[in-house]
């Protein structure tokens, strides 16, 4: 953390009214330096700031990632005027530099960001409620149609084939022929589950280089504690933690909040009887997201919407199998085998999806039957 005279001394980069008071950090975190900045204006009033550092090591090109941020940012709040009137609350707003830049960078303090605090509100790391829970599905779903007349192909890609499945299977299949820390031997099962099904990892990936399903500007961490929830209404708010926004698909946002958020146990549950995919939470939250979309998703996009929760899935066991085989060298692991574990939890999910494909995809084409005709006479931003 850092110290007092060292936070601000950037705080006072920033054209943000007021003085400085104190600084507390923010630990939830697993990528950025984030610290929560109190700030009090000549007439005693104060406001609250967030500053980010901004993890250079992962986001290699923090200029590309601060563009994206703010082109979104800024479309957001133009419809939202437009509609609405007021965008105060829903979306992030960013403190520029006195120089009129979006961040803060030297070689001793690193790459700075600042944006307002928002209120009384709360990211919750598990939905407290199943009302929640759909509340997440309708605010990641109008994050999407706000953006949905942005051409997506302008976007920086901060992560290059951050969700290229085919290309994670590739990692995959080079970790088990180096086999560097030598674990390939206790691995076998999981290394037979994830390689039978290789050839459905291309399925998202081929459907948008092919044209049958469009590129859209997608968050790409969907994870339930991305999303700001009111404090006194429990209604969402907005949609937080932007750096991974770039090209995608909306199979990709929706598929990995359904991975993160419709299965109670932890990543590394060793218990797998525990680890299933909640049916009655990928019904809110499918019915959120395409409520939040107000019908802009395609008929092939819905349909597709359970294989992207299954692929996100399968994706990210991939993901932590081709660590664990590595050596643990990406992912932070707090004990040995703790990648395994997650691999196992993941691959379980993969399963238990399988097992109720036909279902979810029942619910899918219900909801959007339903908002079709809800919506059949509201404008649009198309």
């Amino acid at each position: 953390m850092q110290s007092k005279r060292v936070m601000e001394s950037i705080v006072s980069q920033f054209d943000i009214p007021g003085r400085y008071v104190e600084h507390a950090a923010i630990r939830s975190g697993l990528i950025n330096q984030t610290n929560l900045v109190t700030m009090q204006t000549d007439d005693g009033q104060t406001q609250s700031y967030i500053f980010q550092r901004i993890n250079t090591n992962v986001f290699r090109e923090p200029y590309h990632v601060m563009e994206n941020i703010i082109r979104v940012t800024e479309h957001i709040k133009k419809h939202m005027i437009e509609t609405d009137g007021s965008y105060s609350r829903r979306v992030l707003s960013f403190a520029t530099t006195k120089d009129g830049t979006p961040y803060y960078e030297s070689e001793q303090d690193g790459f700075w960001r600042a944006y307002e605090f928002v209120d009384n509100s709360t990211a919750y790391n598990l939905a407290p409620s199943a009302d929640h829970f759909f509340e997440a599905g309708r605010c990641f779903g109008e994050f999407q149609l706000y953006l949905t007349d942005y051409d997506a192909t302008t976007l920086f890609e901060t992560i290059p084939n951050f969700h290229h499945t085919v290309k994670r299977v590739e990692a995959l299949r080079q970790a088990i022929e180096e086999n560097r820390a030598d674990r390939l031997k206790d691995v076998q099962h999981e290394v037979d589950f994830l390689l039978s099904r290789a050839d459905e990892a291309g399925i998202i990936v081929d459907a948008l280089e092919s044209g049958e399903i469009p590129y859209r500007v997608t968050h790409n961490d969907t994870k339930i504690n991305n999303v700001l929830f009111d404090n006194t209404t429990d209604k969402a708010l907005c949609v937080i933690d932007l750096d991974t926004v770039m090209p995608g698909s909306s199979l990709y946002d929706f598929g990995d909040a359904i991975r993160s958020g419709a299965c109670d146990t932890a990543e590394d549950e060793p218990n797998l009887s525990k680890v299933e995919m909640d049916l009655n939470k990928y019904r809110l939250f499918t019915k959120g997201f395409i409520k939040g979309t107000h019908s802009l998703l395609t008929h092939r996009e819905i349909e597709l919407l359970p294989i992207g929760a299954k692929m996100m899935t399968y994706e990210v066991a991939v993901r932590f199998l081709t660590d664990y085989l590595n050596g643990d060298v990406y992912f932070h692991t707090e004990y040995s085998g703790q990648n395994l574990l997650r691999t196992r939890t993941q691959m379980k999910l993969v399963a238990d999806m399988e097992s109720k494909m036909d279902e979810m995809k029942r619910i899918a084409l219900e909801y959007a039957d339903m908002y079709a005709k809800r919506f059949a006479d509201m404008p649009s931003f198309r």
